[in-house]
């Protein structure tokens, strides 16, 4: 990358077959998709993508079915995210030889009772750093249980060389951005948001360069983005209210399942399976949903058709 990432950066699902084997197949036309959306990077194996049902072999196969089919079309970034230090330095150099543009990166955690102190999550994510040479995405988010304050996500920044972009997802997510940038200067590459832009306006108000949603509706939130930070804040505002029905839905309701049940309607992946003890969503929430989608008439409810 010779420009820092904005935008949006979506997480691509995991498509799965309807007896739960992964979807080689279906994910390249996951990936073919979001790039027809216009998407300005894709991030793989995310909470959002199932991570924490696949196995390793599984997650192997996808970051290099991933990365050779994009084939540098857009950067992708790999999530790398686990609790032993030795197994996500491994996944990063993996995904690094494999041609991953960033990794992106939760602090280590399992479970409330294993969250490590801010020393051993600052040498969690210098040790991932010392083996790539690309940048890595703190992934700043209530799931892990990690308390990841504005002084040591700074510290992090200037002392760990790679470490320069931030995805904030915790509560009064667009007061930490600003203080994030105002204490972290020039060393906060890329402060983006998260949650499927349900907080965006704020969060771009705080100074946030880009977003990292779903597949859902890439094509439309990015448009909120660009416009931002162009200086037609009117304009941002006007579209994320055109979106907000569609975010609140998916965000609320129906959460990681909402971008494949729509891929699936559309054509770009033959089921929307998700792996127990995940549910599926309800035929209310289904219906409701895909009114939505097909009201804004969202790319990929149409792209395989």
């Amino acid at each position: 990358m010779i420009q820092p990432l904005t935008g949006i950066l979506p997480v691509a699902p995991t498509p799965f077959h309807a007896d739960g084997a992964i979807d080689t197949e279906g994910m390249t036309r996951v990936l073919d998709c979001m790039i027809d959306q216009g998407v300005d990077a894709i991030c793989i194996l995310a909470n959002y993508s199932e991570q924490f049902v696949l196995s390793d072999e599984e997650r192997a196969t996808l970051t290099r079915v991933s990365l050779e089919h994009v084939s540098g079309r857009v950067p992708v970034i790999v999530t790398t995210s686990h609790f032993s230090t030795q197994v996500v330095v491994d996944r990063a150099r993996e995904a690094e030889a494999l041609g991953a543009a960033m990794l992106m990166m939760m602090p280590p955690y399992h479970g409330v009772g294993l969250v490590p102190g801010e020393a051993a999550i600052f040498e969690h994510f210098a040790a991932a750093s010392d083996a790539v040479s690309i940048p890595i995405m703190v992934q700043d988010a209530p799931l892990s249980g990690a308390t990841l304050p504005v002084p040591l996500l700074v510290r992090m920044a200037k002392e760990i060389e790679n470490v320069s972009y931030f995805k904030m997802e915790t509560p009064f997510a667009a007061d930490k951005l600003a203080a994030l940038i105002e204490a972290g200067g020039e060393h906060i590459v890329g402060p983006f948001d998260g949650e499927e832009a349900v907080t965006l306006l704020a969060d771009l108000d705080a100074g946030c360069t880009g977003t990292m949603t779903s597949a859902l509706q890439p094509e439309l939130i990015r448009p909120i983005v660009t416009e931002y930070r162009a200086g037609n804040v009117d304009a941002a505002l006007a579209q994320w209210r055109a979106c907000l029905p569609l975010i609140n839905h998916e965000n609320r309701q129906c959460g990681l399942r909402a971008a494949k049940t729509v891929m699936q309607a559309g054509g770009v992946i033959g089921s929307d399976h998700v792996r127990h003890p995940l549910k599926p969503m309800t035929d209310r929430t289904r219906a409701r949903l895909l009114q939505l989608a097909a009201e804004s008439e969202v790319i990929a409810l149409r792209w395989g058709k």
